[in-house]
Protein backbone atom coordinates (compact mmCIF):
# COMPACT_ATOMS: atom_id res chain seq x y z
CA UNK A 1 0.00 0.00 0.00
CA UNK A 2 0.95 3.67 -0.23
CA UNK A 3 1.67 3.90 3.48
CA UNK A 4 4.62 1.61 2.83
CA UNK A 5 7.98 2.89 1.62
CA UNK A 6 9.46 0.73 -1.17
CA UNK A 7 12.23 -0.45 1.16
CA UNK A 8 12.29 -4.24 1.27
CA UNK A 9 13.66 -6.21 4.23
CA UNK A 10 12.88 -9.17 6.45
CA UNK A 11 14.51 -10.19 9.70
CA UNK A 12 14.96 -13.52 7.90
CA UNK A 13 17.69 -11.89 5.75
CA UNK A 14 20.20 -12.08 8.56
CA UNK A 15 22.56 -15.03 8.88
CA UNK A 16 24.10 -16.19 12.13
CA UNK A 17 24.95 -19.71 13.13
CA UNK A 18 27.79 -21.68 14.61
CA UNK A 19 30.29 -18.91 14.13
CA UNK A 20 30.17 -18.95 10.31
CA UNK A 21 30.03 -15.16 10.56
CA UNK A 22 33.50 -15.19 12.11
CA UNK A 23 35.04 -17.16 9.27
CA UNK A 24 34.04 -15.01 6.31
CA UNK A 25 35.22 -11.35 6.44
CA UNK A 26 31.66 -10.84 7.13
CA UNK A 27 29.06 -8.83 9.03
CA UNK A 28 26.24 -11.34 8.72
CA UNK A 29 23.69 -9.06 10.35
CA UNK A 30 24.55 -6.13 8.06
CA UNK A 31 21.06 -6.06 6.57
CA UNK A 32 19.30 -5.76 9.93
CA UNK A 33 21.77 -3.18 11.15
CA UNK A 34 21.06 -0.95 8.13
CA UNK A 35 17.35 -0.98 9.00
CA UNK A 36 17.98 -0.44 12.70
CA UNK A 37 20.08 2.65 11.97
CA UNK A 38 17.33 4.06 9.74
CA UNK A 39 14.49 3.35 12.18
CA UNK A 40 16.37 4.39 15.33
CA UNK A 41 17.34 7.70 13.78
CA UNK A 42 13.78 8.42 12.70
CA UNK A 43 14.24 8.23 8.93
CA UNK A 44 12.07 5.17 8.40
CA UNK A 45 9.21 3.72 10.44
CA UNK A 46 9.49 -0.02 10.98
CA UNK A 47 5.88 -0.49 9.89
CA UNK A 48 6.65 1.04 6.49
CA UNK A 49 9.24 -1.58 5.54
CA UNK A 50 7.95 -4.14 3.02
CA UNK A 51 8.40 -7.83 3.89
CA UNK A 52 9.13 -10.07 0.87
CA UNK A 53 8.11 -13.67 0.30
CA UNK A 54 10.73 -16.38 0.02
CA UNK A 55 11.51 -17.14 -3.63
CA UNK A 56 9.88 -20.52 -4.31
CA UNK A 57 11.46 -23.34 -6.28
CA UNK A 58 9.13 -22.46 -9.14
CA UNK A 59 10.38 -18.84 -9.01
CA UNK A 60 14.01 -19.95 -8.99
CA UNK A 61 13.44 -22.22 -12.00
CA UNK A 62 12.65 -19.14 -14.10
CA UNK A 63 16.44 -18.77 -14.33
CA UNK A 64 18.11 -21.73 -12.61
CA UNK A 65 18.34 -25.27 -13.90
CA UNK A 66 16.86 -28.09 -11.88
CA UNK A 67 20.36 -29.62 -11.76
CA UNK A 68 21.83 -26.48 -10.19
CA UNK A 69 19.11 -26.24 -7.52
CA UNK A 70 19.60 -29.95 -6.75
CA UNK A 71 23.34 -29.36 -6.31
CA UNK A 72 22.54 -27.06 -3.36
CA UNK A 73 21.36 -30.17 -1.50
CA UNK A 74 25.04 -30.94 -1.03
CA UNK A 75 26.56 -29.07 1.91
CA UNK A 76 29.93 -29.54 0.19
CA UNK A 77 28.70 -27.62 -2.90
CA UNK A 78 27.21 -24.82 -0.80
CA UNK A 79 30.42 -24.56 1.25
CA UNK A 80 32.37 -24.05 -1.98
CA UNK A 81 29.92 -21.41 -3.26
CA UNK A 82 29.98 -19.32 -0.08
CA UNK A 83 33.66 -20.06 0.63
CA UNK A 84 33.10 -21.28 4.19
CA UNK A 85 34.71 -24.75 4.28
CA UNK A 86 33.29 -25.86 7.67
CA UNK A 87 29.79 -25.83 6.14
CA UNK A 88 30.78 -29.08 4.42
CA UNK A 89 30.41 -30.83 7.78
CA UNK A 90 26.89 -29.56 8.47
CA UNK A 91 23.69 -31.44 7.71
CA UNK A 92 22.05 -29.95 4.64
CA UNK A 93 18.77 -29.21 6.44
CA UNK A 94 20.72 -26.86 8.70
CA UNK A 95 22.47 -25.21 5.75
CA UNK A 96 19.07 -24.77 4.07
CA UNK A 97 17.46 -23.28 7.17
CA UNK A 98 20.27 -20.98 8.30
CA UNK A 99 21.84 -19.90 5.02
CA UNK A 100 19.86 -20.75 1.89
CA UNK A 101 16.48 -19.74 3.34
CA UNK A 102 17.82 -16.23 4.20
CA UNK A 103 19.24 -16.02 0.67
CA UNK A 104 15.89 -17.06 -0.85
CA UNK A 105 14.16 -14.35 1.20
CA UNK A 106 16.62 -11.81 -0.24
CA UNK A 107 15.93 -13.11 -3.75
CA UNK A 108 12.20 -12.68 -3.12
CA UNK A 109 13.09 -9.14 -2.04
CA UNK A 110 14.88 -8.42 -5.32
CA UNK A 111 11.96 -9.72 -7.41
CA UNK A 112 9.50 -7.66 -5.35
CA UNK A 113 11.72 -4.56 -5.52
CA UNK A 114 11.57 -4.52 -9.34
CA UNK A 115 7.76 -4.48 -9.16
CA UNK A 116 7.75 -1.76 -6.50
CA UNK A 117 10.22 0.38 -8.46
CA UNK A 118 7.93 0.35 -11.49
CA UNK A 119 5.00 1.40 -9.29
CA UNK A 120 6.80 3.99 -7.20
CA UNK A 121 9.82 5.13 -9.24
CA UNK A 122 12.43 3.54 -6.97
CA UNK A 123 12.91 0.67 -4.53
CA UNK A 124 15.69 -0.51 -2.26
CA UNK A 125 16.21 -4.14 -1.41
CA UNK A 126 18.24 -3.92 1.80
CA UNK A 127 19.82 -7.26 0.73
CA UNK A 128 20.35 -9.08 -2.55
CA UNK A 129 22.74 -8.29 -5.38
CA UNK A 130 24.20 -11.80 -5.71
CA UNK A 131 25.99 -10.93 -8.92
CA UNK A 132 28.42 -13.88 -9.14
CA UNK A 133 25.66 -16.46 -9.49
CA UNK A 134 24.36 -17.47 -12.91
CA UNK A 135 21.70 -19.95 -14.05
CA UNK A 136 24.00 -22.94 -13.69
CA UNK A 137 26.76 -21.87 -11.34
CA UNK A 138 27.11 -20.18 -7.95
CA UNK A 139 30.23 -18.68 -6.39
CA UNK A 140 31.65 -15.75 -4.46
CA UNK A 141 29.06 -15.98 -1.67
CA UNK A 142 26.22 -15.95 -4.25
CA UNK A 143 23.97 -19.03 -4.33
CA UNK A 144 21.03 -17.65 -6.33
CA UNK A 145 20.97 -15.28 -9.32
CA UNK A 146 18.60 -12.65 -7.95
CA UNK A 147 19.59 -9.96 -10.46
CA UNK A 148 18.84 -12.23 -13.40
CA UNK A 149 15.65 -13.41 -11.71
CA UNK A 150 14.32 -9.91 -11.02
CA UNK A 151 14.98 -8.96 -14.66
CA UNK A 152 13.32 -12.10 -16.07
CA UNK A 153 10.29 -11.43 -13.86
CA UNK A 154 10.22 -7.84 -15.17
CA UNK A 155 10.27 -9.13 -18.75
CA UNK A 156 7.56 -11.72 -18.19
CA UNK A 157 5.24 -10.04 -15.68
CA UNK A 158 5.89 -6.32 -15.78
CA UNK A 159 5.90 -5.75 -19.53
CA UNK A 160 9.45 -4.41 -19.58
CA UNK A 161 11.77 -4.99 -22.53
CA UNK A 162 14.87 -2.88 -21.77
CA UNK A 163 16.89 -3.03 -18.56
CA UNK A 164 20.21 -1.45 -17.62
CA UNK A 165 22.38 -3.03 -14.93
CA UNK A 166 24.74 -0.59 -13.23
CA UNK A 167 27.05 -2.84 -11.25
CA UNK A 168 29.32 -0.85 -8.93
CA UNK A 169 30.31 -3.61 -6.53
CA UNK A 170 34.14 -3.87 -6.38
CA UNK A 171 34.00 -7.24 -8.17
CA UNK A 172 33.06 -8.01 -11.75
CA UNK A 173 29.40 -9.16 -11.95
CA UNK A 174 30.09 -12.28 -13.92
CA UNK A 175 26.81 -14.03 -13.02
CA UNK A 176 24.36 -11.69 -14.73
CA UNK A 177 26.90 -11.18 -17.51
CA UNK A 178 26.73 -14.87 -18.40
CA UNK A 179 22.94 -14.99 -18.02
CA UNK A 180 22.37 -12.11 -20.45
CA UNK A 181 25.33 -12.92 -22.70
CA UNK A 182 23.59 -12.31 -26.00
CA UNK A 183 20.44 -10.57 -24.84
CA UNK A 184 20.11 -7.12 -26.39
CA UNK A 185 17.36 -6.21 -23.92
CA UNK A 186 19.93 -5.88 -21.12
CA UNK A 187 22.71 -3.29 -21.12
CA UNK A 188 25.46 -3.86 -18.56
CA UNK A 189 27.69 -1.13 -17.16
CA UNK A 190 30.19 -2.78 -14.82
CA UNK A 191 32.86 -0.80 -12.97
CA UNK A 192 35.14 -3.08 -10.96
CA UNK A 193 38.65 -3.77 -9.74
CA UNK A 194 40.18 -5.85 -12.55
CA UNK A 195 42.92 -7.13 -10.22
CA UNK A 196 40.69 -9.23 -7.94
CA UNK A 197 38.23 -12.16 -8.10
CA UNK A 198 36.55 -13.42 -10.30
CA UNK A 199 38.89 -12.77 -13.28
CA UNK A 200 36.10 -14.12 -15.53
CA UNK A 201 37.47 -13.27 -18.95
CA UNK A 202 34.76 -15.17 -20.80
CA UNK A 203 32.05 -13.14 -19.02
CA UNK A 204 33.87 -9.87 -19.72
CA UNK A 205 32.97 -10.25 -23.39
CA UNK A 206 29.33 -9.73 -22.43
CA UNK A 207 29.81 -6.40 -20.62
CA UNK A 208 28.44 -3.60 -22.80
CA UNK A 209 30.47 -0.97 -20.99
CA UNK A 210 33.29 -1.98 -18.70
CA UNK A 211 35.32 0.34 -16.50
CA UNK A 212 38.30 -1.58 -15.15
CA UNK A 213 39.81 -0.04 -12.04
CA UNK A 214 43.22 -0.76 -10.56
CA UNK A 215 43.76 -1.71 -6.92
CA UNK A 216 44.20 1.38 -4.76
CA UNK A 217 41.90 3.63 -6.83
CA UNK A 218 40.94 6.64 -4.68
CA UNK A 219 37.67 8.48 -4.28
CA UNK A 220 38.09 11.47 -6.63
CA UNK A 221 39.42 9.33 -9.46
CA UNK A 222 36.64 6.78 -8.90
CA UNK A 223 33.84 9.37 -8.96
CA UNK A 224 35.36 11.00 -12.02
CA UNK A 225 35.38 7.69 -13.89
CA UNK A 226 31.79 7.06 -12.79
CA UNK A 227 30.64 10.45 -14.12
CA UNK A 228 32.20 9.73 -17.50
CA UNK A 229 30.72 6.23 -17.62
CA UNK A 230 27.19 7.42 -16.80
CA UNK A 231 27.41 10.07 -19.54
CA UNK A 232 28.32 7.40 -22.08
CA UNK A 233 25.63 4.98 -20.85
CA UNK A 234 22.98 7.66 -21.20
CA UNK A 235 23.72 8.11 -24.90
CA UNK A 236 23.94 4.38 -25.63
CA UNK A 237 20.82 2.86 -24.11
CA UNK A 238 17.40 4.00 -22.93
CA UNK A 239 16.16 1.49 -20.35
CA UNK A 240 12.72 1.18 -18.76
CA UNK A 241 14.28 -0.07 -15.51
CA UNK A 242 17.70 0.25 -13.88
CA UNK A 243 19.11 -2.41 -11.56
CA UNK A 244 21.74 -0.76 -9.40
CA UNK A 245 24.10 -3.18 -7.67
CA UNK A 246 25.49 -0.93 -4.94
CA UNK A 247 28.22 -3.00 -3.30
CA UNK A 248 30.11 -1.24 -0.51
CA UNK A 249 33.20 -3.41 -0.86
CA UNK A 250 34.76 -0.43 -2.65
CA UNK A 251 35.32 1.12 0.80
CA UNK A 252 38.87 1.80 1.87
CA UNK A 253 39.95 -1.09 4.10
CA UNK A 254 37.68 -3.74 2.63
CA UNK A 255 39.78 -6.93 2.71
CA UNK A 256 38.42 -8.13 -0.64
CA UNK A 257 37.81 -5.02 -2.75
CA UNK A 258 41.28 -3.39 -2.57
CA UNK A 259 39.94 0.05 -3.48
CA UNK A 260 40.27 3.22 -1.38
CA UNK A 261 36.89 4.90 -1.55
CA UNK A 262 35.88 6.99 1.47
CA UNK A 263 32.48 6.61 3.18
CA UNK A 264 31.50 10.03 1.75
CA UNK A 265 32.56 8.78 -1.67
CA UNK A 266 30.09 5.89 -1.42
CA UNK A 267 27.29 8.30 -0.45
CA UNK A 268 28.11 10.54 -3.43
CA UNK A 269 28.31 7.52 -5.75
CA UNK A 270 24.82 6.35 -4.78
CA UNK A 271 23.45 9.86 -5.17
CA UNK A 272 24.94 10.12 -8.68
CA UNK A 273 23.28 6.86 -9.76
CA UNK A 274 19.88 7.80 -8.30
CA UNK A 275 20.14 11.22 -9.97
CA UNK A 276 21.06 9.59 -13.29
CA UNK A 277 17.83 7.56 -13.07
CA UNK A 278 15.65 10.42 -11.84
CA UNK A 279 16.89 12.89 -14.48
CA UNK A 280 15.71 10.46 -17.16
CA UNK A 281 12.61 9.40 -15.23
CA UNK A 282 13.68 5.75 -15.16
CA UNK A 283 12.61 3.50 -12.23
CA UNK A 284 15.56 2.21 -10.23
CA UNK A 285 16.10 -0.78 -7.94
CA UNK A 286 19.06 -0.68 -5.56
CA UNK A 287 20.52 -3.85 -4.04
CA UNK A 288 23.22 -3.71 -1.37
CA UNK A 289 25.41 -6.58 -2.65
CA UNK A 290 28.98 -7.07 -1.38
CA UNK A 291 30.79 -5.29 1.41
CA UNK A 292 30.67 -7.01 4.73
CA UNK A 293 32.98 -4.96 6.92
CA UNK A 294 31.40 -3.89 10.19
CA UNK A 295 31.43 -0.30 8.89
CA UNK A 296 29.34 -1.06 5.77
CA UNK A 297 25.90 -0.98 7.41
CA UNK A 298 26.53 2.52 8.78
CA UNK A 299 27.66 3.80 5.38
CA UNK A 300 24.62 2.31 3.60
CA UNK A 301 22.24 3.80 6.18
CA UNK A 302 23.96 7.19 5.79
CA UNK A 303 23.64 6.91 2.02
CA UNK A 304 19.91 6.11 2.14
CA UNK A 305 19.45 9.01 4.58
CA UNK A 306 21.26 11.30 2.13
CA UNK A 307 19.04 10.09 -0.75
CA UNK A 308 16.03 10.96 1.38
CA UNK A 309 17.39 14.39 2.27
CA UNK A 310 18.04 15.10 -1.44
CA UNK A 311 14.46 13.94 -2.18
CA UNK A 312 15.74 11.20 -4.49
CA UNK A 313 13.78 8.71 -2.35
CA UNK A 314 10.77 9.31 -0.12
CA UNK A 315 10.92 7.29 3.08
CA UNK A 316 7.75 8.88 4.38
CA UNK A 317 8.95 9.94 7.83
CA UNK A 318 10.02 13.57 7.87
CA UNK A 319 12.27 14.13 10.88
CA UNK A 320 13.59 17.64 11.43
Amino acid sequence: GLQEAPVVYSTAYDIAFLGIEKMHPFDSSKWGRICRFLTKEGHLEKTRVVEPLEASKEDLLVVHTEAYLNSLRSSFRVAAIVEVPPLTLMPNWLVQQRLLYPFRKQVGGSILSAKLALERGWAINVGGGFHHCSAEEGGGFCAYADISLSIQFAFVRLDISRVMIIDLDAHQGNGHEKDFANDGRVYILDMYNAGIYPFDHAAKRYIDQKVELVSGTETDDYLDQLDKALKVAQTRFQPQLIIYNAGTDILDGDPLGNLKISPEGVVIRDEKVFRFAKDQNIPLVMMTSGGYMKSSARVIADSITNLSQKNLVQLGSQPD
